[in-house]
């Protein structure tokens, strides 16, 4: 997997023709959904399709969201997918408390794993969830579940749950969390919109529900031009004199500054 994943793109996993065409999207890393996509009487079949494509190494990262592990479909998914020599990660939806991360740990010893927040409780513990076991390699919001459970009619009370998330990924040394999708999949406009309010947030790519949205992502979150030349501009002059020091342009430069600049051309290397 690329260092710097930026578009994860959701596909059912009970149509495998639409997770075939994922595989070909360009995404960085395809989530094969066994959980809100797929309906009811349609779960074994998409378990057993998901353990079937992934009896190999597929084209991209693909990880699987199971199903909820207090439901009756979430251990099953756990037990015929864990080993699975071609997941590179299992997605936990609606994680509330560590146990759960710990729990499903124990049970998919080699498998990273990658949690939903999706409720104010969770949102609550979300650094005790983000620091709870090794295996986890990273935090993420479900909005839609999010904003259900707190009767939000729209975004604007979201900032806060997203900056906590944010700062519990980075406190438990997790990369930035990816955002949650955006459900329109024709309003690319909101879309960039979005992105560009999420990357303020602190956050690093984002969840696509249509292979149109990853270019609107992938462009929000790649620095621009102007965005390398302050960088390089940045590492010129650390590398020239060291210790704390102001450019010609009035901007100051310091560890931290540098350590930005420095992410910024990694990811300005996805160009």
């Amino acid at each position: 997997m690329t260092a710097f994943p930026l578009t994860w793109l959701y596909a059912p996993g009970d149509r495998p023709h639409v997770v075939a065409k994922a595989l070909t999207s360009g995404a960085d890393v395809v989530v094969i959904d066994l959980e809100d996509a797929v309906a009811p009487d349609r779960k074994a079949y998409a378990r057993a399709a998901t353990a079937e494509l992934l009896a190999g190494p597929p084209a991209v990262p693909v990880h699987v969201r199971v199903n909820a592990l207090d439901g009756p479909w979430g251990e099953q998914d756990i037990a015929a997918l864990a080993s699975a020599p071609g997941l590179c990660g299992l997605r936990l939806p609606k994680i509330t408390a560590p146990s759960e991360v710990t729990h499903v740990a124990r049970r998919a010893a080699s498998a990273d794993l990658y949690v939903l927040l999706e409720t104010a409780l969770a949102v609550e513990r979300a650094y005790a969830i983000a620091s709870a076991h090794p295996n986890l390699r990273g935090v993420a919001l479900g909005e839609a579940d999010l904003r259900a459970d707190l009767g939000m009619r729209d975004d604007t009370g979201l900032d806060w749950p997203r900056s906590r998330v944010v700062v519990a990924a980075r406190a438990a040394g997790l990369p930035p969390p990816p955002q949650s999708v955006h459900p329109d999949t024709r309003d690319l406009d909101g879309l960039a919109a979005s992105c560009a309010h999420g990357r303020a947030l602190g956050f690093l790519g984002r969840a696509a529900i249509h292979p149109r949205q990853l270019p609107v992502i992938e462009r929000a979150f790649l620095p621009t031009e102007a965005d390398i030349e302050r960088a390089e501009t940045v590492l010129k002059a650390a590398a020239a004199e060291q210790g704390a020091q102001a450019l010609p342009d009035g901007r100051f430069v310091d560890a931290a500054v540098v350590t930005a600049a420095r992410r910024t051309l990694s990811l300005a290397r996805r160009r």
